[in-house]
């Protein structure tokens, strides 16, 4: 069932993917995926194997000042990314840097299970929320990258605060801020 799953949210993403789509292809009945995953969310973080539910970690970000949300972003991530989800979350960046579907589950992860969510909130036009969320995205993929992939100094060794002090308002430009966004390329 995690295969199926894993090869319908690579290919048609969270909101294109079915249960039933995925008990089909998984050759079970929708009745089993229910029984042992739940929800399509639930099943969504199995096949990802994310090292935590943002469904839990949401209302902490959100129920913060909308004028701070980026260092409550950060803080948050942080917090994850030093504690014990740190080895699940470098496998899953390391399948994704490795392997194209890793990367769009990854992706997929952070576009709709996450960053959709966060940017949904915010009174910002409705076409440019998907930019801002990517926007986002590349930060918090970059601060992996260097802080714990590559260590790189003095990011690697900073306090969780000096980097939210430093990467929080960048986040909240992004989020809320004057942004150049053109027509989008096709």
């Amino acid at each position: 069932m995690l295969t199926a799953a894993r090869t319908a949210f690579a290919e048609k993403g969270f909101d294109g993917a079915t249960i039933r789509g995925i008990a089909g292809a998984a050759g079970v009945d929708p009745a089993l995926v229910h029984h042992y995953f739940g929800t399509k969310d639930a099943l969504f973080l199995a096949a990802v194997e994310a090292p935590a539910d943002p469904g839990t970690l949401l209302p902490e970000i959100l129920d913060g000042d909308p004028a701070r949300l980026g260092e409550g972003i950060v803080r948050v991530f942080l917090r994850l990314w030093d504690g014990p989800l740190q080895p699940a979350g470098l496998a899953l960046v390391r399948s994704a840097v490795a392997n194209e579907w890793s990367a769009r589950l990854l992706a997929e992860f952070l576009a709709t299970r996450v960053l959709r969510r966060v940017v949904a909130t915010l009174e910002v036009p409705a076409a440019e929320r998907e930019a801002r969320g990517a926007l986002v995205a590349s930060q918090l993929v970059g601060l992996v990258m260097a802080r714990y992939v590559l260590r790189l100094e003095p990011l690697a060794s900073a306090d969780a605060a000096t980097l939210v002090g430093a990467i929080g308002p960048t986040l909240q430009r992004y989020l809320t801020g004057e942004l150049p966004l053109g027509t989008p390329h096709t």
